[in-house]
């Protein structure tokens, strides 16, 4: 490389400074990802504009974009559309999601903290599920996406929950959580997103106006589930302690309750037997299924 104001490269250099090969540089010349170079004499010469192209593209690659479709961003820059605004939104996306930070454990105090015995058939499926994460060359240490929750884990544990139970009920809170995720943003996608990225790729203003709300939207979807979890808690577990505990001693309403029914089953028994007659509809279907569980029960005893 010379030591002029503007900076030239070999090729060599170029793939040394970038992080690519000889051989990946001259793959993305021929399918027009990077600039040509200048033609010396028998040398190609590199400048700074292709270093940065190159730490793009790696940058685009990291993020999950394919090579076609970081050709069409590179081509709308090119065209002079700007591209600042877009890796500013694909910086916005692919950004933390949570303030939580990554912690490490050794594998000692792994053991300590779930009973005190190695188990490397946990701990490979703690990996397999992204809860732990393996630090290359050091075998006995490994990496703590989110030490909240491995601590909620070895809470359960202590209390007496089996680590396969654990592992099973954090595969299926998984699903259920990378559907209420994926729900979301289709709805952000439809009600707010649609008239930034009509246009692909989105215009340089467009893309940066969309990372604004990405940042404004971005506590929502946590702070949502937050609160409808709470609520979801608390009317679940105040149901399941009273089936737990049952009735006995509880105190026993003296007069009649009003008990919600769902609209579509109130329809049904109106197109049935007609508005007048509901009350008198369901409480004959009621005494109707308590004398059945009586004969069941009674005939249950029986056969005892």
């Amino acid at each position: 490389m010379s030591e002029q104001a503007v900076a030239e490269y070999r090729i060599e250099d170029l793939a040394h400074h970038s992080g690519a090969t000889v051989r990946t540089i001259r793959a993305y010349q021929d399918r027009g990802l990077l600039p040509k170079p200048e033609r010396r004499g028998r040398s190609n010469v590199y400048r700074d504009t292709h270093l940065a192209r190159l730490r793009q593209i790696a940058d685009l690659l990291d993020r999950g974009y394919t090579l076609a479709s970081i050709k069409e961003l590179l081509e709308a820059w090119d065209a002079g559309r700007g591209l600042g605004g877009v890796l500013g939104l694909v910086a916005e996306v692919h950004g933390p999601w949570t303030d939580e930070e990554a912690a490490r454990i050794s594998r000692a105090e792994l053991n300590e903290r779930f009973g005190g015995r190695p188990d490397d058939d946990a701990v490979g499926e703690a990996c397999e599920l992204g809860v732990l994460e393996a630090v290359p060359g050091r075998p006995d240490e490994f990496l703590v996406p989110s030490p909240q929750e491995l601590a909620v884990a070895a809470e359960l544990y202590a209390a007496g929950v089996p680590l396969s139970a654990i592992t099973g009920h954090l595969r299926e809170l998984r699903g259920q959580v990378e559907h209420i995720a994926s729900r979301f943003l289709e709805f952000t996608t439809e009600h707010v997103f649609a008239r930034y990225l009509g246009e692909v790729p989105p215009t340089d203003a467009d893309a940066a106006e969309a990372a604004t709300m990405v940042r404004r939207l971005r506590p929502l979807a946590q702070q949502t589930v937050d609160a409808e979890l709470a609520r979801a808690m608390r009317l679940f577990a105040t149901r399941h302690l009273q089936r737990h505990l049952g009735t006995a001693g509880a105190a026993q309403p003296s007069g009649p309750m009003s008990v919600p029914m769902p609209a579509e089953t109130v329809r049904a028994v109106q197109e049935l037997v007609g508005s007048e007659h509901v009350g008198e509809f369901v409480r004959a279907a009621t005494e109707r299924e308590l004398q059945a569980r009586t004969m069941n029960e009674l005939a249950r005893r029986a056969g005892g």
